[in-house]
This record gives structure tokens, C-alpha cells and sequence, in this order.
């Protein structure tokens, strides 16, 4: 009979809930494929020996004393794909990673390797390897016997607490009351069906529970198999965590830096329950499900959580949080207009807001989308509730859009008001004339603008007439509150304005957009331009790259498509990669494109602004919103992300019609440039309740991660009516490498409390997360073609023979780093691990190898070097042969590239710098060449690819010589830490961050 096990957590499952556990189901045994080096899969019984000395299989044509592994013999436990028999062509895709481990063994370091029929077993088995290898020659107590556990004392204490009486007992009722407290989130009906299971099972129904029985049904409900496996993998496979041992996961997991033991021990004591535990340091499965749990242990990175950015650039080169209809709380024609929408808007870190003046009905102008919304909000409420609410989340500048509609008389009276409650907020200085760009928002701080039109200064009258766009117009028209014809010819509309109110305008004035040829020409830096929707979508799609390059230069607006009758949003990333700066949402209306806006905007301490990227800003750079792969210069990242379970899952909102059981699944989902843009979802768990494990692993290739935004959204597969369970959307910027809780939320952007997904994160270039290749990462074996980045021919022979210098550093740049990292995929790979895992975990991977072995060879790290080389004392097997060699190959070229890349990086910065002295000239150079049209167009296009690619490259250099440091101080530090290395100084720095880079001039 086949034997699995299960990590489910519905109540008639089995559960593994200790290390005992998973040795009693080896003991029992269960059926595992057995892969052959020919990529053939055989089915074999594999059991532990009662004695737990040694695994057996059967059937087996080896006599039965040949189809076993001793204990003592195994020198590591892989989990995954990590063999070259597993990663071999011919099964890569027969079955997936979670349900592959291998057992190394033996002096020759042979590999078993085996396929389960669930992760949950591969979890089991590799648990209970783990233990018996460290504690094999100390023969562990049998399951269920021996010394009570910290975790037990601890539980059996709270007992004794809710035991009033002190008779030994307390009622079933104080028992559900006290392990939800613990555990909060959890059903009570979930927490009364395991007492009554355990007490029929054990033949004690009736209203009270004893200690034994209240310890046995708070193990089983609150432990989650998947962190105690983990603790046990970080833990020297005890049952708990000593202070080196979470410095150990914090370090190389977590990719924390500068950790203590102090620091160690403060979480210990904020988070481990046990009185005991936190005087001994100890921190057990309760403390570390606590910890994991925690905002310490967010996925949002918390350096982001305050303002992290330059703001001191002009205020066109940032993102601006912006709210269209921010009063209405249902639609834009039947909604009713609601004062508390602007505070809900400002609250969020709202910086833009859109008003719209009518003429009021008591001489008093008004402010709605549409005359014939249920009711309108006198003009003078919605101001001072600005002047209260404007400041509260963002100190940053608030810029108000007035789309006046209201009469001259009106006008003046708006206006007035404008002043007298918003006094010194108001920005009234006038633009310098002699600079070139906007202020910063530092400069701007606590400061309100006012967009909107502004006279002629021909114009001396108390008011004139100024050209209208067409934003609110169409709206009208459709509710037959036109009163005014358009001009004959289809031109601009012409409106009166008051001099008073044209008087406020001053770094955002509006004007009519013509051509990006007149704005490039004609248009100042305070003045701005709004686009309809379909018009700003038109200019991405035809011409995205001068929408950029306008865009570095002047603020734009982009504003819904009055057809969006029921309020819907646009999707903003549409206009972000074109980098337009105010994408005017309906904040009322949730969903998707709601997720993306208020997720973007957290990354900067949630102020409403966030800065673009340099490839957006820089005078002289090539951006293509529309590229299909990566772009010059910018490195492409690889995010690996294992979506391991979920905790507490709601039911979605209209599923009343089904039962309690919910079928989830998790789409992730990547938002940014069309190169970018994808979504992966994990298989369902059927039948999991509240909490289930998904264990699946999802890739994406991220070509420009300053624009990228990852959704995790959750939905439910057995659903009637509405799918939706919860989602979450973070800038990638602001993702954490390692395990981590998603705090899920609601469609509307609220916190489910207690709903979370536990998630691995790994992200290439990045510290904790490692560096990938990505070769290495797809899998892909055999020779590739390097490919170079070269520059192109402007067709100007003096800039093209600036550039063609270039030509041979850019080679050995490319070389230097794709050198070093075909060397770390292979040693990596040698050792084991994921192209994603550090420096410091192949080092700890190594020396686990030579610990775990009675007749290990001698192998050293001799840290006396710079360069530390691995140096094996008498014969050693051939896997370890292989791995010396490939941290050889790895630590040459390293080498070559920390002495290289100064003079490589020198020649690549000196070619950009003589090609950017041709940049004013390039017009009169242009222009004595005789290029014009599609040739001139060719020519700049060329010139700015050149500029970015030497600066992109020589940007690429510098941090790979900064990573290649930082693996050095890694290999030392793992060295001295695990005990092979010799001639070391005592101590090394706890915390060696890598050089600061010298800024490259944009």
C-alpha cells in the first residue's frame, strides 16, 4: 500500500507537526521514483530501518544489504532539481522541482535522486534526513518519548493559567477562546472540531479538556509544516533556533546586512512566547511563525515605507499621484457628489486633484462632474477642506486643476476664496525666466499650485478670452447642458476668464498641445499640456519616444475618456512608460488599475511623488516605451518567486450560494514595459480550507525594474458569482529577497486582517537574492553566442570616430562580467544550489559536505589572500574535484575583473564624455551635414543609443566589480564562520557594505 503524507490542514489529514512526525512516516515508509543517470524513473519502496540507521529500498535486483544508504554516510540533502541526473534535458519537464530531492552520499559523493508525489513528502523526508544526519551518531529518542519540548512546557503553562480552578481541567469553551487568542485568524468552528476529534479519538468526550489533550490540539492546529521545515533546515535540525542560527538565516536567507547577535536577540525576546526560550535565547516554531508574520518580516521593503528619494530634481521628472472626479463616490453621471471623497483622495497621498466650477445657484460657484449629479458641493467647502486635509500625508506640493465652467462673476469670487483660505499655501512668485526646468518639490514643499488657463499679457481688462481644451466639454454635450456652439472650422473653443483667477496661475499654466516640433521650439517650462486619454494612447503608440523626450522638460496630464460613463480607470502604466506625470484616476472605483496606482505610489514613503527613471530623465538618453526585450545599459533582473501558502483566506464577497470550502489559486502578475508585462498563476488546492499550500514556483524576466509592479491576486476556482478572494500589488523596487508574508488586501485596497500569502523571493542583482545569470537561471545548456552591445553609426564621421573608440572596451566589459558570471553559475550549480543563492551559502554548502563525514579530505580556505584560493591536503573525490576547480575558475575571474574594470570603466566614461561635448553642437553639425527628415530623426536616435550604451555599460562594470568585492568579504566571512578557514584575521568586519559608486555624469 502506497503511504504519502499530507500538510493540508483539513481536519482528517495527517499532519506533520515535529521532526518525530516525518521519522515515524519514513519508518512506515512510502513508494518514491528512483532516477537513473539514463533519465529512467523506476518505482521503489523506500523505508527508514526501525534501528534508523540506514534507508532500504525494494525491489531492488542488489541484494538487500546493497539497496540501502547508511545515515552516516550521507553528506546532504538537496530539495529540487539540483543534480546534473535531475536537471538533465530529458526530465526537466516530467515533473515539477518541489517534488524532486536528491540525497548525496558516500567518499565519491554519489547521488540518490528521487521524485515524491507531493512536495508535502519531499518535505517529510527531507526533514527527517536532516535530523538523522546531524544527530545519527547520538541515536535520536524514538518519536513521542523523551524530555518535554520548550514549546510544550511553554503551552502546558498557558494551561495552568486558564486553569482557575486548578483541577487539571477547563471547560472546551475557555480552551477554543485561548487558541484563538493565540492564534488569531483561526475559525473557532475549526478549533471545536479538533477537540472533538481528539476526544472521541481518545475516548474522553464531554465539556472539559486536561493539559495533554489542550497541548496535542494546539500542535496540530498551529503548526504550519512549511516554517517548521524551515526552522528545522536553519535550526542544526533542533526543534528551535539559537541566536548563530537565526544570525545564520537572517544573513544568507533574509539578505540582511549588519546583523547582530544582539539584534538576534531582540527579536527573540519581542517574539518567542516561552519565558524560558527568551532567557536561553531560543527562538522555537511559535516565535518564529510570530516573527516571520510581522511587519520586521514584511515583503515591503521598510526603507520605503518613509521617503527614500532625490527630491531635489524638477518637479517633471516624477511621477504625481493624481485623482480625477475625486469627489464623486459612485459614477460620473449618476454618482453624487460627496465632500469626503477629497479626503479619502488626500489621505492616500493624493497631489493632484481636479475641480470643476460651476456657476452655483445663490451667486456662488460649485463644484461637480456633471450638472445633473444629485447634489453639488458649494466651492468654498471643498477649499477649506483642502487647506485642513492638504498636508496631512504628503508635506509635498498639492497641484489643484481648475476646469473653470462657471461665469466671469463666478470666477472672481473662486478666486477670492482661493486666497483668503489658502493665504501663504497659495504658489503666486512668478517663473524665472533665465531657468530651464520646473522647482523640486523640495523647494515646493507645502505649497499649493494652481493648474489651470492664464491671460495674454496684452490682455489689460478684468478678464478676456483664452482657448479651452476639450476635458468636461463632451460631457456636457451628452447631457445636453451645452450652451455654447463650437467654433466654426472645428477650432478651439474660446472662454472668459477672470483676471483674479488668471492671476493664481503660475508654474502650470495650461496650454493647447500642436505638435512635439512647436512644444520642442516654443513651449516654456511652466507651461503644461493635458491629453485625453486617446490622444496621450495615440502619441505612446505612434511616437512613445518623443512623448518621452517631451516629457523630460514639461508636466503632462492625462485624463479618462468621458465614454468611461461608469467611472472605469485606464490602465496608468499605459502613460508611466511614456512618462507622462499626472494620470488622472477615478479613485472612487476599485480594481486592477486602482491596485497599480496606489501600490506605485507607496514606494516613496507614500507622498505622492515618485521619482522616474535616470533612462526617462537625462537629457541626452534612448528610451523605447515600446521595446519587446531589455533595453541599453539597464540590466535585466530575474525575479524567482515560490508561492508556498496561504494563511486565513477569506470567502470571496459573492459566493454566499456555496458551502465553506474555498479552491483558491494565486496569479502573479508583472505590470510595467510590454516587454515586461506577464502572468504566471499556481496550480488550485482543492479541498484546503482556510489555509493552503500552493508550494509553486513562478519566474519572470524583468527588463526595466524601476517601472515594474508585481500583483499577487487570489481567486477562487469553485466559485459562483464573484472569484475574487484578495489581492496585493507592490512596486518591485520595494520587494524583499527571502520568506515573506503578503498582507493581502480587498478589492477596495483595505487590509484583510489575518489573510496572508508566505512567498519566497529571489531577485537576481540583488544582496540576499544573489546574483543569477540567465543562462544558468532558464536552464539552457550548451554554447551560447555572447552577445556585445555595440554602438551605431550616426552617419556624422566626426561623432561616429568619438564612438568607434568605444568599440573595444565595450567587448571587454562585456566579457569581464559575463566571465565572472558563467564562473558563479557553475560553481553554484557544483555546489548544489540556485544561480539566485549567495556567496556565503556555497561556502556553508561546501563545509557541510567535509563535516558530515568521519574520513572527509581536507579542504581549506586560506583567507591570508586577497584572494582566498581552496586548497584540498591528499586524494578527494571527483565531485569535490570539480567543485575546487570551478571556485578557481570563479575566483580568477573575479580577479581579472576587480583589477580590469577601472581602466576598462575609464575608457567607456571618456568616450561619453567626448561624445556628449558634440551634444550643443549637434544642431549646427546637423544642419552643415545636410541631414534633415528621417535621416535627421536617424542621426539623434543613434546619437542618444551611443550616450546611453556607454554610460548603461560603464554603469553595468562598476557594480560588478562592487558585487565581486562583496563576494570576497563573503567567502571570508563564511569561512571563518563555519571553520574552514585558516590564517584569517579574528574578526572581519560584521558588516562590509560594498564601495560607494562614483556618480556617473548624466
Amino acid at each position: 500500500k502506497k503511504k504519502t503524507v499530507s500538510f493540508s490542514s483539513m481536519p482528517n489529514d495527517r499532519k506533520i507537526n515535529s521532526t518525530a512526525a516525518c521519522i515515524s512516516l519514513m519508518l512506515e515508509g512510502c513508494e518514491l521514483k528512483k532516477v537513473r543517470s539514463n533519465s529512467r524513473m523506476y518505482s521503489r519502496f523506500f523505508v527508514l530501518d526501525a534501528d534508523m540507521r540506514s534507508v532500504r529500498w525494494e525491489p531492488s535486483k542488489k541484494d538487500s544489504e546493497k539497496a540501502k544508504i547508511e545515515i552516516k554516510s550521507v553528506k546532504e540533502v538537496r530539495v529540487g532539481k539540483k543534480t546534473p541526473v535531475l536537471r538533465s534535458n530529458g526530465l526537466s519537464d516530467q515533473f515539477p522541482d518541489e517534488c524532486a530531492f536528491s540525497i548525496i552520499y558516500g567518499d565519491n559523493y554519489e547521488s540518490l535522486d528521487l521524485v515524491a508525489s507531493s512536495a508535502d513528502v519531499v518535505s517529510a523526508w527531507v526533514m527527517g534526513l536532516r535530523y538523522l544526519v546531524s544527530y545519527g551518531k547520538h541515536s535520536p529518542e524514538a518519536p513521542g518519548t523523551g524530555h518535554p519540548s520548550l514549546r510544550t512546557s511553554w503551552i502546558s503553562s498557558v494551561f495552568d493559567l486558564a486553569d482557575l480552578e486548578k483541577s487539571g481541567r477547563i471547560p472546551v469553551s475557555r480552551a477554543v477562546q485561548l487558541i484563538k487568542a493565540l492564534n488569531p485568524g483561526m475559525k473557532t468552528s475549526t478549533i471545536e472540531l479538533k477537540f472533538k476529534e481528539l476526544q472521541k479519538a481518545s475516548e474522553r468526550a464531554g465539556t472539559e479538556v486536561a493539559c495533554d489533550l489542550f497541548v496535542e490540539a494546539y500542535c496540530e492546529l498551529c503548526t504550519r509544516p512549511e516554517i517548521f521545515f524551515l526552522l528545522v533546515q536553519f535550526s542544526s535540525n533542533k526543534e528551535y533556533l539559537g541566536v548563530k542560527d537565526l544570525l545564520m538565516f537572517l544573513e544568507v536567507e533574509q539578505g540582511m546586512e549588519g546583523v547582530t547577535e544582539e539584534k538576534c536577540l531582540e527579536i527573540v525576546s519581542k517574539y518567542e512566547p516561552s519565558k524560558e526560550g527568551r532567557e536561553k535565547g531560543y527562538l522555537a516554531i511559535d516565535g518564529f511563525t510570530r516573527y516571520l508574520l510581522s511587519a520586521d518580516c514584511s515583503i515591503f521593503d521598510p526603507q520605503h515605507r518613509k521617503v527614500c528619494q532625490d527630491m531635489a530634481q524638477p518637479l517633471s521628472h516624477y511621477y504625481i499621484s493624481s485623482a480625477h472626479s475625486a469627489c464623486l463616490l459612485e459614477d460620473n453621471f449618476w454618482g453624487r457628489s460627496d465632500i469626503s471623497g477629497y479626503i479619502s483622495a488626500l489621505g492616500l497621498g493624493c497631489r493632484s486633484i481636479e475641480l470643476v466650477l460651476w456657476d452655483g445657484p445663490e451667486g456662488e460657484p460649485v463644484v461637480y462632474t456633471s450638472p445633473s449629479a444629485a447634489s453639488c458641493v458649494p466651492f468654498r467647502a471643498v477649499v477649506g477642506l483642502i487647506d485642513q486635509h492638504a498636508f496631512t500625508a504628503s508635506a509635498y506640493p498639492l497641484i489643484l486643476c481648475l476646469v473653470v465652467r462657471c461665469s466671469a462673476a463666478q470666477q472672481r469670487l473662486a478666486a477670492q476664496c482661493l486666497r483668503k483660505t489658502l493665504g501663504e499655501k497659495l504658489y503666486l512668485e512668478p517663473p524665472n525666466p533665465v531657468a530651464s526646468y520646473l522647482p523640486s518639490p523640495e523647494e515646493l514643499k507645502g505649497r499649493i499650485l494652481i493648474k489651470g488657463k492664464k491671460l495674454p499679457p496684452t490682455c489689460e481688462d478684468s478678464e478676456g478670452e483664452v482657448s479651452d481644451e476639450e476635458e468636461g466639454w463632451e460631457l456636457a454635450r451628452r447631457l445636453g447642458q451645452e450652451d455654447r456652439e463650437a467654433p466654426e472650422g472645428g477650432g478651439l473653443r474660446r472662454v472668459r476668464l477672470s483676471r483674479e483667477l488668471s492671476e493664481l496661475v503660475s508654474l502650470c499654466q495650461a496650454v493647447p498641445f500642436q505638435d512635439f516640433e512647436s512644444s520642442r521650439r516654443g513651449q516654456r517650462y511652466w507651461e503644461m499640456c493635458s491629453f485625453s486619454e486617446v490622444e496621450a494612447g495615440r502619441f505612446a503608440n505612434e511616437c512613445p519616444a518623443e512623448l518621452v523626450s517631451y516629457n523630460k522638460r514639461f508636466l503632462s496630464r492625462v485624463y479618462p475618456s468621458p465614454m468611461r460613463i461608469d467611472a472605469s480607470n485606464m490602465n496608468p502604466q499605459d502613460f508611466w512608460k511614456c512618462g507622462c506625470q499626472m494620470v488622472a484616476m477615478n479613485y472612487q472605483t476599485p480594481g486592477l488599475m486602482m491596485d497599480l496606482n496606489a501600490g506605485w505610489f507607496r514606494q516613496n514613503g507614500a507622498c505622492g511623488y515618485v521619482l522616474r527613471p535616470a533612462i526617462m530623465r537625462e537629457e541626452v538618453s534612448y528610451f523605447s516605451a515600446n521595446a519587446k526585450d531589455s533595453l541599453p545599459g539597464v540590466p535585466a533582473q530575474l525575479l524567482h518567486l515560490k508561492v508556498i501558502s496561504g494563511q486565513n483566506l477569506p470567502k470571496p464577497k459573492g459566493s454566499g450560494a456555496k458551502g465553506e470550502v474555498v479552491e483558491p489559486y494565486v496569479c502573479a502578475e508583472i505590470h510595467g514595459i510590454p516587454a515586461d508585462c506577464a502572468e504566471h498563476r499556481t496550480k488550485t488546492a482543492l479541498q484546503s480550507g482556510d489555509n493552503p499550500i500552493f508550494d509553486e514556483s513562478l519566474e519572470f524576466q524583468i527588463n526595466l525594474p524601476e517601472l515594474a509592479v508585481l500583483r499577487f491576486v487570489v481567486l477562487d476556482d469553485d466559485y459562483i458569482g464573484d472569484e475574487f478572494i484578495a489581492q496585493y500589488t507592490i512596486p518591485f523596487e520595494c520587494l524583499q529577497p527571502g520568506y515573506r508574508h503578503v498582507p493581502l488586501q480587498s478589492l477596495a485596497g483595505e487590509p484583510l486582517p489575518h489573510a496572508t500569502l508566505f512567498v519566497h523571493v529571489a531577485i537576481t542583482d540583488r544582496r540576499g537574492g544573489g546574483k543569477g545569470h540567465r543562462r544558468g537561471l532558464a536552464g539552457r545548456r550548451g554554447r551560447r553566442v555572447r552577445e556585445y552591445t555595440s554602438t551605431k553609426a550616426t552617419g556624422i564621421k566626426a561623432i561616429d570616430e568619438v564612438f568607434r573608440t568605444a568599440t573595444q572596451p565595450l567587448r571587454e566589459a562585456t566579457d569581464l562580467r559575463e566571465n565572472v558570471q558563467n564562473a558563479l553559475v557553475s560553481f553554484k550549480e557544483l555546489c548544489g544550489l540556485t544561480p539566485a543563492a549567495n556567496m556565503k551559502q556555497c561556502i556553508l554548502t561546501v563545509s557541510t559536505w567535509l563535516l558530515h563525514s568521519d574520513s572527509a579530505p581536507s579542504v581549506t580556505l586560506n583567507l591570508a589572500e586577497q584572494y582566498p584560493p581552496m586548497e584540498a591536503q591528499g586524494p578527494i573525490p571527483d565531485l569535490l574535484r570539480k567543485v575546487l576547480t570551478a571556485y578557481e575558475t570563479m575566483i580568477q575571474t573575479s580577479r581579472t575583473l576587480i583589477e580590469s574594470a577601472d581602466a576598462v570603466y575609464g575608457k567607456l566614461i571618456q568616450a561619453q564624455q567626448a561624445g556628449m561635448d558634440f551634444h550643443k553642437e549637434l544642431h549646427r553639425i546637423e544642419t552643415k551635414e545636410g541631414l534633415r527628415g528621417r535621416k535627421l530623426q536617424k542621426a539623434l536616435e543613434s546619437f542618444a543609443w551611443n550616450i546611453t550604451v556607454l554610460k548603461g555599460q560603464a554603469d553595468l562594470l562598476k557594480h560588478a566589480k562592487a558585487e565581486a568585492l562583496d563576494n570576497l568579504w563573503q567567502i571570508h566571512n563564511a569561512g571563518q564562520s563555519c571553520g574552514i578557514g585558516r590564517n584569517g584575521s579574528a574578526s572581519p568586519e560584521p558588516s562590509r557594505l560594498p564601495a560607494p559608486l562614483e556618480p556617473i555624469p548624466e
